[in-house]
């Protein structure tokens, strides 16, 4: 008898141990399977919030591509102003450090980025932009990694009719930075050309591929800078936030002034000058992971058909350019930054 009740005791033990074993953070942005989400929070509320991080409780609900279910009460804060005002649900920011997410808090703080609006054209842009990341992924390691998500929004007023959509979270800085050996040292007015000469190159190349000029490292715009652990190096640059690129051509997305550019779309290289050995040191890069690219966007179940079209004609545009010498030297030496 005590044998049994030593056994269940075990059990039990383990089955709790189980029960509260944060998720794998690392697995959770690795894993290609979609999660299903419903997220219950006053709407309205989060639209009418004011300032940064100002969070309120919501219950999540995920289950997994293997059927297991995890739904625990986290922090949830609206991100961006334009949106709050302007669009169905802002995008979120999630808090999962809390004693009511044990599950789910090796994750940390997540960006979760949603369509403006509920109809499919909003979707549309959202799985664009995930394409965008996913494609840096393939080409530069120390980037951030997304996971593809369809979330249905309840409301728990009632005041919004529930609805449901595609949409991804963006891992954490800290995540990301311990990945690597490395850690964030907060917002600093670092010039582009004091960063990882190589990274950069890669970076300006790749916001060339997707034509965004929504960037910049002195004024710590959509990129963020990761600096190696106990070293006295120059910091990395990774990119993020391409919704205002061409590739993802939303219809809030305005030509530069700056840049005088007439659309969205026209490319126009932010990068600093480099000798042609170094380009075509990253534009080999590009080039072997051409097919890869592609079959990343053919292959994505989620994007309509004729948008996967569109998306690989508008990068061939690019290989165009960077398989010919000339077009190369005009583009990105001739066309480079001098300030």
């Amino acid at each position: 008898m005590k044998k049994i009740k030593g056994l269940l005791f075990t059990l039990f033990a383990a089955g709790s141990l189980a029960a509260q074993t944060p998720v794998d953070s690392v697995k959770f942005f690795s894993d290609e399977g979609l999660i299903e989400i419903t997220l219950s929070t006053d709407i309205r509320q989060l639209q009418s919030s004011k300032g940064d991080e100002v969070y309120q409780p919501a219950s999540i609900s995920c289950r997994f591509a293997d059927s297991s279910v995890i739904t625990e009460t986290v922090r949830i804060a609206a991100r961006g102003h334009f949106r709050r005002e302007n669009c169905v649900i802002p995008p979120l920011l999630f808090n999962f450090r809390n004693e009511t997410s044990p599950k789910l808090s090796s994750l940390h703080k997540l960006k979760l980025v949603i369509g403006c609006g509920n109809s499919s054209a909003d979707e549309q842009l959202i799985l664009k932009e995930y394409l965008v990341y996913k494609m840096y992924n393939l080409l530069e390691e120390k980037s951030f990694r997304v996971r593809l998500v369809k979330v249905t929004y309840d409301d728990t007023r009632k005041r919004i009719k529930p609805y449901s959509q595609y949409a991804f979270f963006i891992e954490d800085d800290d995540n990301l930075a311990e990945r690597h050996g490395c850690e964030t040292r907060g917002k600093m007015q670092i010039p582009t050309e004091s960063t990882n000469r190589n990274m950069m190159t890669m970076v300006a190349v790749f916001e060339y591929m997707i034509s965004n000029g929504d960037w910049s490292v002195p004024a710590n715009h959509n990129i963020k800078l990761l600096y190696k652990k106990n070293e006295q190096t120059v910091p990395y640059a990774i990119p993020y936030d391409f919704d205002h690129s061409g590739f993802v051509n939303a219809g809030y997305a305005l030509p530069s002034e700056i840049l005088g550019t007439e659309t969205v779309k026209e490319r126009v290289y932010r990068g600093f000058a480099r000798t042609m050995e170094e380009l075509q040191a990253i534009l080999d890069i590009f080039r072997a992971k051409r097919s890869s690219i592609n079959s990343l966007i053919m292959n994505f179940p989620y994007l309509s058909a004729r948008n996967k079209k569109e998306l690989v004609e508008y990068l061939d545009e690019f290989y165009s350019t960077i398989n010919n010498k000339s077009d190369v030297k005009k583009a990105f030496i001739d066309n480079a930054r001098t300030n």
